[in-house]
């Protein structure tokens, strides 16, 4: 098997390649896989991008990103849920079973956690039977605490495994991503858990490098640069029947700043090191 063959590229960590670029680099480096973002797969074109994709012999490991699920307006609340289902949409074209969630952050003024994550189950409740007829899985994906003001109410694996448990496997599971969960000595635990009934439904990778930047959002650090074990954290993954592509999706002005061919073919070979060898 090629130490390749698991490796999916999130287009945002090349995202100055325009999607033929990426599809055209992966292919003649033999990465067999790329995760999408929706934005610039809206401004490609669906239904182009997933041509684009199929003829290139790529696979689709992941949409990126439904989700901001929080909003108790409930005129925000219906535009919410309107535009997760099209998130939805989106991920059945392109070819991928897999959309990943970020839940959202509390609204403005609020301090309520709790109160914040039943609206998330409450969307969930009425997205994942949809999600199930068009043949795409809900993936939740817990991120960082410092995140749980703006972005992310769902700060640990434990929280997205309550919530997904709600709902069949089928409909629900979750999103591990080490960037997010690898200070958490109880997550290994919830992989384990979550790989039992069938609910590992997306593996991302990105390394935590310190000082962070302004803002935090763009400091995840390259494969081996950082504080995390990614062999570790891949052995936990296989260990609980986890068979699927490794998306590596970094943010990072560094990587950003690079030649787009340059920084896929380095971001290849750290993956290569640092999570096969």
């Amino acid at each position: 098997m090629s130490d390749l063959a698991r490796l999916s590229i999130n287009q945002m960590t090349v995202r100055q390649l325009s999607l033929p670029e990426l599809a055209r680099t992966c292919v003649e480096l033999g990465v067999p896989c790329v995760g999408l973002w929706r934005e610039p797969v809206q401004e490609y074109g669906v239904g182009a991008a997933a041509g684009l994709v199929r003829d290139a012999g790529l696979r689709v490991s992941t949409l990126c990103r439904g989700g901001f699920l929080t909003a108790t307006d409930p005129g925000a609340r219906e535009a919410a849920l309107a535009d997760n289902r099209r998130a939805v949409d989106e991920a059945a074209a392109l070819g991928t079973g897999t959309l990943v969630l970020v839940s959202g952050g509390l609204p403005a003024g609020s301090r309520d956690l709790r109160g914040a994550r039943e609206r998330v189950a409450d969307a969930l409740a009425e997205l994942g039977p949809y999600a199930e007829g068009m043949g795409v899985r809900l993936a939740i994906e817990p991120l960082h605490p410092m995140y749980a003001a703006d972005r992310c109410v769902v700060s640990t694996l434990a929280q997205a495994l309550d919530l997904a448990e709600r709902f069949p496997a089928r409909q629900v599971g979750v999103a591990v991503d080490t960037y997010h969960v690898w200070w958490d000595d109880t997550a290994p635990a919830r992989i384990a858990r979550a790989g039992a009934a069938g609910r590992l439904h997306a593996f991302q990778l990105a390394d935590w490098t310190t000082p962070l930047p302004a803002g935090v959002l763009n400091g995840r650090g390259r494969l081996g640069d950082g504080a995390i074990d990614m062999r570790e954290w891949k052995g936990h993954m296989d260990a609980a029947g986890y068979t699927g592509a490794i998306e590596v999706e970094l943010f990072s002005e560094e990587l950003w700043a690079m030649d787009g061919r340059e920084a896929l073919a380095r971001t290849a070979e750290r993956f290569v090191t640092h999570v096969i060898r």
